[in-house]
């Protein structure tokens, strides 16, 4: 084993490195952000609105946001292979290979998290509000800074949500998380992810529901992954021990 010395170091390392690759990616983020504004602003449901800046400092928080959305997204999956890496001396053989699965399984989570929560979730939400507006028979006058502050405060907790599959399986892999757990902290999780769905979209029933549901579904897909994964480690200690008592 490592001394807790030179696990240190390699954490440092593992942590400078992603930090390295956040500020590269943020560089790209700033030199992205203007053809991404320009699009995001050209549909729906922003080609039909009016953006305004109140302040001197919305244009340069515009970019940084689009900039750090970039970067998130680059940043995440470097960052979980780095994590991998961090871990992998700990880990057998086999548990290896399943762990470096997992990498392009969170970028295709992040990005279907992504598209839910643009194009179903932030549609429904920003539509609500418009229609209390006009049903309080206000004068619709947005921001564009407090429009994307709106549109990514949506975007980042869903992206990262569908994340949760990965997670599970991970720590299951390093016999961090059982199945067991998981079906025990059932009724908890649904309380959790209920709070969840009312807290990013719109407070009525029908859009909590389009965004409880799919979490739920991740939940389950969750528990059913996390079995497998237990069952196979339990079927290989088995057999290990099998070996061991006929020696």
């Amino acid at each position: 084993m490592m001394p807790l010395v030179d696990h240190l170091s390699e954490l440092r390392k593992r942590v400078v490195r992603i930090v390295i690759v956040f500020v590269i990616s943020l560089i790209a983020g700033f030199v992205a952000a203007q053809p991404i504004i320009d699009y995001l602003i050209s549909v729906p449901p922003a080609d039909e609105l009016t953006m305004n800046v109140f302040s001197p400092w919305d244009s340069l928080m515009i970019y940084l946001k689009v900039a750090m959305l970039v970067a998130l997204l680059i940043t995440m999956p470097f960052g979980i292979y780095q994590i991998w890496l961090f871990v992998v001396p700990g880990l057998r053989d086999h548990e290896r290979k399943a762990a470096v699965l997992y990498i392009p399984l969170a970028a295709v989570l992040g990005l279907c998290g992504l598209a839910f929560a643009y194009f179903v979730v932030f549609p429904l939400a920003f539509s609500f509000t418009m229609f209390l507006a006009n049903q309080m028979e206000l004068t619709l006058t947005y921001g564009i800074s407090q429009y994307f502050s709106f549109m990514f405060n949506i975007l980042i907790p869903v992206t990262l949500v569908f994340e949760l599959p990965v997670v599970v399986l991970f720590l299951t892999t390093v016999h961090i998380l059982t199945p067991t757990v998981l079906i025990k902290s059932r009724r908890i999780a649904y309380v959790v992810l209920v709070v969840i769905s009312t807290l990013i979209t719109p407070p009525d029933l029908v859009s909590a529901l389009i965004v409880y549901v799919p979490l739920v579904l991740l939940y389950e897909a969750s528990v059913y992954f996390s079995k497998r994964v237990h069952k196979r480690q339990q079927l290989k200690l088995k057999l290990a021990e099998e070996r061991l008592n006929n020696t």
